[in-house]
């Protein structure tokens, strides 16, 4: 275990390596840089000039920003060295958990995600919880009552809300009780008087605000694990040991908890670590722009809408860090949830 642990370890560094190296290099040839934005906008005020000349202001003419001005531009924003060199202190940087200064900002990376992250969590962790809580149960229960009219129901249910876009149906919910009947709030969070409110005014509040998104997000996002969970128990069910259990005189209910239960859930476990540390930082920038809620998803679209590398490389590594270790963790499930597994 210990050597197979090790070996994930160091197999995690040409990985990250490689990401970071794949996506520095695409960003090389990227058109409409810092440099280039912050020239056409300094160029763009001479061009307002050019016509307050027009209207006798006495300007002297348009001219081009001179090459020692590009050059200060550049080293402003660090494109002054070579691209090498660049990677090379960028890579130390990240060895010490220094993701950087984005350019237009002007905030840490760090401070950036903190600021975003109580979006995301809110987003994240409601719709992994109430997905699990909806999808477990109701995959157990299409197992046990498979093929009935209970279980096509349920399926034509499932599948329906699993082909609906998350972003459409979150239209379709403002549209709705957010616009005709004005049940829900159309954006943020929380209202606008949140602080003079109290605790539990608070509370109702949060819940009236985060009810459209979070229904968005969760009706297709629970369809894979309530399949899964189904098709997991219904391939125990038929197993030698179940048909055993039962010739004991065992009721179908200790059969189905103490025997099937565990040994169904073991591609629902595994996959819970990933899931879960992912409901933290997970962004969605089509329910975040549609709800006007100000998460991770709308920050890393806007850093590579505006060239924000700083911010775009950060959160890359952060993120692929983050998704490499709870990787090894949900593998490393296996051997918690069933000893019969062995890496070796």
């Amino acid at each position: 275990m210990a050597s197979y642990i090790l070996k994930r370890l160091l197999l995690m560094v040409p990985t990250l390596l490689g990401v970071l190296i794949l996506t520095f290099v695409v960003i090389q040839f990227v058109p409409g840089g810092p440099v280039e934005q912050m020239v056409s906008q300094l160029q763009g005020r001479d061009s307002g000039g050019e016509r307050a000349a027009s209207s006798g202001a006495g300007y002297r003419g348009r001219q081009g920003l001179d090459a020692k001005r590009i050059e200060e531009i550049k080293q402003l924003y660090g494109f002054d060295k070579p691209p090498i060199e660049r990677f090379w202190g960028m890579l130390k940087s990240f060895a010490r958990l220094d993701l950087g200064q984005s350019f237009y900002q002007r905030k840490d990376v760090w401070q950036l995600v903190k600021e975003k992250l109580p979006v995301s969590i809110s987003l994240g962790l409601w719709t992994f919880f109430i997905s699990y809580l909806i999808a477990v149960p109701l995959g157990v229960a299409k197992a046990v009552r498979a093929g009935s009219r209970f279980d096509f129901l349920t399926t034509l249910i499932v599948l329906v809300g699993y082909a609906i876009p998350g972003f459409v149906l979150g239209v379709a919910l403002l549209v709705i009780f957010g616009g005709q009947m004005q049940w829900f709030p159309l954006r943020g969070l929380t209202s606008s008087n949140w602080d003079s409110m109290s605790w539990g005014a608070r509370i109702v509040d949060y819940l009236w605000h985060i009810t459209l998104p979070i229904t968005a997000m969760v009706l297709g996002s629970f369809a894979v694990t309530a399949m899964l969970t189904k098709n997991s128990f219904l391939e125990e069910i038929r197993k030698q040991y179940v048909l055993t259990a039962r010739a004991k005189g065992l009721s179908e209910r200790q059969v189905l908890w103490k025997h099937v239960f565990r040994n169904a859930l073991i591609p629902i476990i595994t996959g819970f670590p990933a899931a879960f540390i992912g409901a933290f930082f997970t962004g969605s920038l089509l329910i975040e722009t549609l709800f006007s809620l100000d998460g991770l998803g709308l920050l890393s679209y806007e850093s590579v809408i505006r060239r924000d590398y700083p911010v775009v490389l950060g959160t890359l590594y952060l993120f692929t860090l983050m998704g490499l270790v709870t990787k090894l963790i949900s593998d490393l499930c296996y051997v918690w949830v069933d000893p019969r597994v062995k890496f070796d």
